[in-house]
């Protein structure tokens, strides 16, 4: 199928609109139940994910972590607020960038980590009990697959959308 077909073809219209309804909510049923299930939000969740990881231990700068997590400074700065308070991360300028600040897991943090790692791959187990692997290796697939044709969908203001 053609991006022209994706834009005029009625069937085509429908699906796109059904497939990016059900990612937003699927999108919001995942922020609702990791907010039951480990009183973290999702973005919260990112962050410790993100600052856990090999190689992080020393931090990441606000900007670094914004990029990898694809939510905005102004959004990541209440997010590392909230864990700030609960002492689960620090910011601490950059040795290397004055003006920059990095973003590092504290040891409470590291321990709050680890202590939800059992109740996450259990979490994940359930949500994903449908899934053989290969069901799960092709959903990630797709799902990079479509994060790339998001990153390069722009509207120019120039064409019209037919249709």
């Amino acid at each position: 199928m053609t991006n022209s077909d994706a834009r005029t073809d009625p069937d085509s219209r429908s699906v796109a609109n059904r497939l990016f309804f059900r990612l937003f909510q699927t999108g919001n049923t995942l922020q609702r139940q990791v907010q039951k299930e480990m009183g973290i939000s999702t973005v919260q969740w990112a962050v410790l994910g993100a600052l856990s990881r090999p190689g992080f231990e020393a931090g990441m700068s606000v900007n670094g972590l914004s990029d990898y997590l694809l939510v905005s400074r102004q959004s990541l700065d209440g997010v590392l607020k909230r864990l700030e308070r609960e002492d689960h991360v620090r910011r601490l300028p950059d040795p290397n960038d004055g003006r920059a600040r990095l973003v590092r897991m504290t040891d409470s943090g590291r321990a709050f980590w680890d202590g939800l790692q059992e109740r996450i791959y259990e979490f994940y187990g359930k949500a994903l009990q449908g899934f053989g692997f290969d069901d799960s290796v092709s959903l990630l697939h797709f799902l990079n697959k479509l994060q790339s044709g998001l990153l390069e969908a722009h509207i120019n203001g120039d064409e019209k959308v037919r249709g």
